[in-house]
């Protein structure tokens, strides 16, 4: 038996959700969804359709799309835009008498489409929405029922003025109550655009899963494309790039790759930023739910943060361990109750509970919730996992905030010294030296959205420093810290470079948190590329890190690398340049630790 993409319906059992429990949404060599993700999917969908086998499903999804089946009717859809293209859609429609709200659903970005979010559109309407999932224009592998037409727009206007006309089709179809959106990742984006732009201000509420507020910075910060990011995004459309991107997005890619025109690679990705309307959404006073990782690889939290703090409706967001769409992936593709470890649905059970209040009515948890609620990284407990690493049987501690900013209550400056210390004194006249253009060991992740995730599964990275190529690094390190540090906010980092052999250095901080055994885990990072130096010269610079939450522990001591190479990231410099570190009298290199 096959499902209305032609895959094979398979049976979902307890192990199949207890891979996606274990392992996560993100699976597989390189960069591709867990075939337990879409085994599932491709079951709920054949199901709700009445055409999957007896006992393709667990007890619990089958009392959820046997509940669905009763109070509605499903339907795939192909929603037009032009008389050349359509949308794919998936539609349930409440058989109710009384006027229901809708949630519209833009796909991730990703080959499948709507597919992979199955369980997702089957609670929504099994707490009472009509929805609608529909895959953005251009996403999806060729021949899937859930692969849309067109060039991808990025979140740009086209998808804006597409989202109105989902609007539309769902008006004709439901006669909603309410229009809400819900979006993860590119689906996030798309809800916020849609929502700030839609000309009759029809959305009444927003939950923006693993969510970016501006993709400008998300693309190229601090003078530094993050090139990996970009790459993987490009190859997990479903397509070649010349059949996915129209020549104007292929151009702006190209430079992007390039390195040129960044001025217009600005551009474009303001413009495909909520951010750069919040002054819409907050005229319109749309409810806005917000969540991000502290290891995010593709919308890094600070940008996300700064966005979510210009809004003036009512707003909640959400800091939680882990990557990219780690923490809504199990609520949204199927894990059950019984196979979760303790907190695992949170994220999702949350984002229900702001749309049910702001859609439905609910007199629920919402209003008494905080602005901001801040998982604090690696407090969870766990114990071992049969086939090994560990499991949560506590999850971590969440600390609640009137504002982001709230979480850093005072700084405590560490002074780089020439001897590898970090100092309560300033200390200036030294240099030190390190070979340019090499990845080294300390890295920010081995695998985007991987090593992440496995964070939020309990399984932090470890890293080992005294393994650093010291010779393509340079480390500072406290002594231990009595009674440790409680890190919350934006480290700041300053220090002098000098490149005698090219006129340009990139610079990645990252902050460790060493063990009295010698192993470390990560804090956080950000890198910093410094342009048009002059042979010789020396140029002081300072950036922020991105923010964290993290308990320094009693007795651990706090490091700082800087190398000149990361895998997220392009290198500009010289290979095998060397890179001078300095501390010049009254621009002493010091990192402002923030505390809370």
């Amino acid at each position: 038996m096959t499902t209305a993409d032609g895959e094979p319906v398979v049976s979902v059992t307890d192990a199949t959700l207890a891979d996606i429990a274990t392992h996560g949404i993100w699976r597989g060599a390189g960069f591709d969804i867990n075939p337990s993700v879409l085994a599932v999917a491709r079951a709920l969908l054949a199901a709700v359709q009445g055409s999957a086998p007896a006992g393709a499903l667990p007890g619990e999804l089958q009392e959820l799309v046997a509940g669905v089946r009763r109070r509605a009717e499903v339907t795939l859809q192909r929603v037009p835009m032009t008389e050349d293209i359509s949308l794919s859609a998936f539609a349930i429609r409440q058989n109710a008498a009384e006027p229901r709200p809708v949630v519209i659903v833009p796909a991730g970005w990703n080959p499948y489409g709507w597919l992979p979010f199955m369980a997702g559109y089957l609670s929504l309407a099994a707490r009472g929405y009509h929805v609608l999932a529909y895959t953005p224009r251009g996403i999806g592998k060729p021949g899937l029922v859930s692969t849309s037409e067109g060039f991808i727009d990025v979140a740009g206007p086209v998808d804006w003025a597409d989202g109105s006309k989902v609007i539309d089709h769902a008006q004709a179809q439901f006669a909603p109550g309410k229009v809400g959106f819900m979006g993860l990742s590119y689906g996030s984006g798309i809800s916020q655009l849609v929502a700030a732009h839609d000309q009759e201000g029809r959305v009444a509420a927003v939950a923006a899963l693993s969510t970016w507020g501006n993709l400008a910075t998300s693309l190229y910060d601090n003078g530094t494309r993050h090139e990996e990011a970009v790459r993987k995004l490009i190859e997990f459309t479903g397509g070649a790039e010349e059949e996915k991107f129209d020549e104007r997005t292929r151009r702006i890619l190209q430079d992007f790759r390039d390195g040129r025109n960044m001025e217009g690679v600005v551009a474009w990705g303001t413009e495909r930023s909520p951010e750069t309307y919040v002054e819409s959404t907050n005229a319109r006073g749309i409810p806005t739910f917000y969540s991000n990782t502290w290891h995010e690889s593709l919308f890094p939290a600070g940008e996300a943060i700064a966005a979510f703090d210009k809004l003036t409706t009512p707003k909640h967001l959400n800091l939680w361990i882990g990557d990219h769409g780690a923490p809504e992936g199990a609520g949204i593709t199927g894990v059950v109750t019984g196979v979760a470890f303790p907190g695992l649905l949170t994220p999702m059970r949350e984002a229900y509970a702001w749309l049910d209040h702001h859609l439905l009515g609910d007199a629920n948890e919402v209003p008494d919730w905080p602005v901001v609620s801040s998982q604090v990284m690696f407090t969870y407990e766990t114990a071992p996992a049969l086939g090994g690493g560990r499991r949560i049987t506590a999850p971590a501690r969440r600390e609640p905030l009137a504002s982001w900013a709230d979480a850093t209550t005072g700084t405590e400056d560490w002074h780089l010294h020439g001897d590898g210390a970090l100092s309560d004194k300033p200390s200036t006249g030294w240099s030190r030296d390190f070979t340019a253009g090499h990845e080294t060991t300390a890295t920010a992740m081995d695998d985007i959205m991987k090593t992440g995730q496995k964070e939020w599964f309990g399984n932090p990275k470890t890293y080992d420093p005294a393994g650093f190529e010291r010779s393509q690094l340079l480390v500072w390190s406290t002594e231990a810290l009595a009674g440790g540090r409680r890190i919350r906010g934006t480290a700041h980092l300053q220090l002098t470079v000098r490149a005698p052999e090219a006129d340009a250095a990139t610079l990645v901080a990252y902050l460790f948190d060493i063990a009295p055994d010698g192993s470390a885990r990560i804090i956080t990072h950000e890198p910093f590329t410094a342009t048009g130096l002059s042979a010789g010269t020396d140029r002081t610079v300072g950036w922020k890190l991105q923010p964290t939450a993290y308990d320094l522990p009693d007795g651990h001591r706090l490091a700082l690398v800087v190398n000149s190479r990361d895998q997220l990231y392009a290198f500009t410099g010289t290979q095998d340049s060397t890179t001078t570190i300095t501390s010049p009298a009254g621009e002493e290199a010091v990192l402002e630790l923030p505390l809370g």
